[in-house]
């Protein structure tokens, strides 16, 4: 029988931010992609950066530490290496780790999709007959004697096998290796317990989503293995993301110590009691901006009946950016009431040392002054009928069969994003940075042209990030300097800040398209960012109903929609990538929450006429479990990932009934694909819709590529579809 472990600390987070106030992290990465470092010196910025994290926890007065929250790329593929699932045909690369998330030349990566509903992406681990599971706890292990040697004791964190096998691919059939996972969590649990780690957490956020009777039946079935092991820490294990509802009388039943809650999303009235456990509170938001109420908190805190409660965050700080006090330009009566990483830690210590004695009673988390909800139902707007609308567009852009696109941006060069900064610092003036605009638009038209590209994109050169550009050209938004956000490997964005009613002041996006247009004769792109995206992706107010903020958005894009039209803009792109990740893990939410925002979608698009095409993308997020209403969105055409996840969406469009283009380049992926790949994939597609209504097209914006890059790649992409457009011509002879 394992020993009884020490009483869980009293204060807590469940994770931290890693990429580095400065974003020291991205740097390193691409450093070392790019050949200019080492793996040493990677890895020693790594250090300096959890060193810098555990010394500052400490300064705050936290009392448990976590340790192995750190990821040089993402913490699921951490998991799939410590569990040794690592696939065969990455083991001969020179890098597997990084083989697995970004591909070689000769070599796809992994799956990868939205953590949850979070716009944080994770690799999607890989388990075949083949896998056989191994333990490697050397990075763990490392990070524990790494905290040690400068002072810290730690509280590793592991993600839990349930949640890993939930994940994994193929879906669901994971389950069935439970026994060989398990066996390598003893052997991790004893290792640990073997180097005097006190506690261990394993997460397990896949317990906050509608589980079937198997499911919970197998994570019962686990915590019972593993709560028996001989030699082992405490077990924590933490459940965030919403209420964990009928698992955590699962977990309580077992010989687990600690469970982790999260009482901002799950609230506190529906928890049970549970005696002869610790509970967890996440009573502090890992997932937005604003402060505390300290009342509110208390009050959850005091509905928890358990031998011992512990203030905590709801879920990791990694959601969060670093430090409101390096945000000295927002508006001082903001700043006031936002809390960073840093905050929050504050915020827990103190609700943990004010436990006892403060009253409840506090309004709102972050309260603005509210605006009067609206209370109406949400309209079902719409345009003509598909079929007429489809007539009038093929009549009036006279596009080829299988059309070739991108996404909407290009490679953001140095020289930009310099100008860009030069700008915001008053070392450039404004008109000098708009002929540079303009240069980089000439150059991305003339490329494209020259490749043979049917319908042309203006690259965005202008724009900072697809969200943030329009925040800082609608009211109701703040944006930060220095509030980066991990999206994924060394992809960070800076979510903006929206604290009060939207409106659109003027034109966003119209200067910069007409001049696209008007460099040449193929039509061009109206790029815009969806209402529900903008709303996904920003820190949101939270005195009114999510649903009500997301229709103050629609109604901006609406406008746009429209004074692009009228400058002669006859493709327009509303973007929704947001739209799943947004989905309620709880199926009874998910249709009321579908409803509302695909009716803000065809409101932000209703005002089109019928010879406007009306696009919408989607990237990344498990897009075919929502296919009918993507449907709904009534676009004229769909562009969605497909090549990344080794277009799984196809056996689900067989009855989508407009313009679709399942990508055929993976763009997060340096590798350029060959033009019989690409064909590949166009065969497939041809093989599921008929060929009048597929597009052809990456499977997300260019951004973050290399020019070189992008112009072999979409170079064969072009090359692909004349092929397979010649076979359709000569078939119809």
């Amino acid at each position: 029988m394992s020993p009884t472990p020490p009483p869980f600390p009293a204060s807590t987070v469940l994770g931290y931010p890693r990429i580095g106030p400065r974003r020291e992290l991205k740097r390193a990465l691409e450093s070392y992609w790019e050949g200019r470092s080492t793996r040493a010196e990677l890895e020693r910025v790594g250090a300096g950066l959890r060193e810098a994290t555990w010394r500052r926890l400490a300064e705050l007065s936290l009392e448990g530490l976590p340790s192995n929250t750190f990821s040089l790329y993402d913490q699921v593929l951490d998991t799939a290496v410590l569990l040794g699932a690592v696939p065969e045909r990455y083991l001969a690369a020179g890098d597997p780790y990084f083989a697995m998330a970004r591909g070689t030349e000769g070599l796809a990566p992994l799956r990868m999709t939205k953590w949850f509903d979070t716009n944080y992406h994770y690799i999607v681990p890989e388990i075949g007959p083949e896998t056989v599971f191994k333990l490697d706890a050397s990075k763990p292990l490392a990070e524990v004697r790494e905290a040690r040697a400068l002072g810290y004791g730690t509280r590793p964190v592991v993600l839990g096998p349930v949640t890993f096998l939930l994940l994994a691919d193929p879906s669901g059939a994971a389950l069935d290796r439970l026994d060989e996972v398990l066996a390598c969590y003893e052997e991790l649990l004893a290792a640990l317990a073997a180097e005097g780690v006190a506690w261990v957490q394993l997460d397990e956020p896949a317990l906050v989503a509608d589980r079937t009777p198997r499911e919970l039946a197998t994570a019962g079935a686990a915590y019972d293995r593993l709560g028996s092991a001989a030699a082992r820490p405490g077990l924590f294990v933490a459940t965030y993301f919403g209420d964990p509802g009928e698992a955590l009388p699962v977990l309580a039943a077992t010989p687990v110590e600690a469970i982790g809650v999260d009482l901002v999303r799950g609230g506190a009235a529906a928890l049970p009691e549970l005696p002869g456990k610790t509970v967890v509170a996440g009573v502090v938001s890992g997932r937005d901006v604003w402060r505390t109420p300290p009342g509110r908190a208390l009050a959850a805190l005091a509905g928890v009946r358990a031998d011992r409660v512990t203030v905590s965050t709801s879920c990791s700080l990694l959601h969060v950016p670093y430090d409101v006090e390096a945000e000295r330009d927002l508006d001082p009566g903001l700043r006031g009431r936002l809390a960073f990483a840093e905050q929050k830690v504050a915020e827990v210590v103190a609700l943990s040392s004010a436990l006892p004695s403060v009253p409840a009673g506090e309004g709102p988390r972050g309260a603005a002054v509210p605006s009067a909800p609206l209370t109406a139902p949400v309209p079902r707007e719409g345009r003509s009928p598909y079929p007429v609308r489809a007539a009038a567009q093929a009549e009036h852009l006279r596009l080829p069969v299988l059309p070739t696109t991108t996404i909407g941006s290009f490679p953001q060069t140095g020289e930009l994003r310099a100008a860009r900064a030069a700008v915001a610092a008053g070392a450039l003036e404004p008109d000098a940075y708009e002929r540079l605009v303009e240069a980089e638009i000439e150059r991305v038209i003339r490329l494209q042209e020259r490749l043979g590209l049917d319908v042309l994109v203006h690259g965005e050169p202008e724009r900072n990030d697809m969200v943030q550009y329009f925040a800082e050209h609608l009211d109701g938004f703040a944006v930060t300097r220095n509030g980066w956000v991990q999206s994924y490997g060394s992809r960070c964005t800076r979510p903006p800040i929206l604290h009060g009613d939207v409106s659109r002041p003027g034109p966003i996006t119209v200067r910069w398209a007409s001049y696209a247009q008007s460099l040449t004769s193929r039509p061009v792109k109206g790029m815009l960012t969806g209402p529900v995206t903008i709303v996904a992706w920003s820190f949101v107010r939270d005195d009114l109903p999510l649903r009500d903020v997301v229709l103050q958005v629609a109604d901006a894009v609406r406008e746009e929609v429209r004074d692009l039209e009228a400058a002669g803009v006859s493709i327009i792109q509303v973007d929704e990538p947001a739209l799943r990740e947004l989905l309620p893990l709880r199926r009874a939410s998910q249709p009321e929450y579908l409803e509302w925002s695909v009716s803000a979608y065809r409101r932000a698009t209703s005002g089109a006429g019928d010879r406007t095409q009306i696009h919408t993308h989607l990237c990344y997020s498990d897009a075919g479990e929502i296919l009918a209403a993507i449907d709904g969105l009534d676009a004229d055409v769909t562009t969605i990932e497909s090549a990344r996840s080794g277009a799984r969406i196809l056996g689900a469009v067989g009855g989508f009934g407009r313009g679709l283009g399942p990508g055929v380049y993976d763009i997060h992926s340096p590798r350029v694909p060959d033009a019989g790949e690409v064909e590949d994939l166009l065969r497939a597609t041809l093989r599921a819709l008929p060929a009048e209504r597929v597009w052809v097209n990456p499977d997300c914006g260019l951004k973050t590529r290399a020019y070189e890059e992008v112009e072999a790649s979409l170079g064969n992409v072009v090359e692909a579809a004349r092929r397979l457009r010649a076979e359709l011509t000569d078939a119809g002879r």
